[in-house]
């Protein structure tokens, strides 16, 4: 179970490496003009599996983890699930025709993860790094 717990703590920051680039992405595509094309839906795709992954194991932590349902662990795992929730939002608009539209949603989208994932780990740690 520890091990579990280690790879569900440190995959955070696969998260963060996703979304970062997610946003860049969005930020260069917005600015340039480009089409939203495979690449962009591929991106997108791999920061909402690895949510939905790390959720996986959170949830699989939570219930049968040591510490037991502690408040501070639901907090955790509801601010989790929202961030998760946001992330796949993207499938509303991934088939507007609108390139600008779309990179504009998936930076909003982004940062609401990123927001929600680092206010969801200092709770739970009390710090995002440590």
């Amino acid at each position: 179970m520890q091990f579990l717990l280690t790879f569900h703590g440190e995959m955070r920051w696969l998260v963060v490496l996703a979304a970062l680039l997610v946003a860049g992405r969005s930020i260069f595509g917005l600015i340039r003009g480009l089409d939203f094309g495979k690449g962009d839906r591929i991106l997108m795709s791999v920061l909402v599996g690895l949510l939905d992954l790390n959720l996986l194991l959170g949830l699989i932590l939570l219930a049968g983890g040591p510490g037991g349902l502690a408040p501070y662990r639901l907090e955790h795992a509801v601010t989790m699930i929202l961030a998760v929730l946001a992330a796949h939002s993207w499938a509303i608009w991934r088939r507007f025709p609108n390139s600008a539209l779309k990179f504009r949603n998936n930076l909003i989208v982004v940062v609401l993860v990123l927001v929600l994932v680092c206010l969801g780990v200092y709770r739970l740690r009390g710090g995002f790094v440590f």
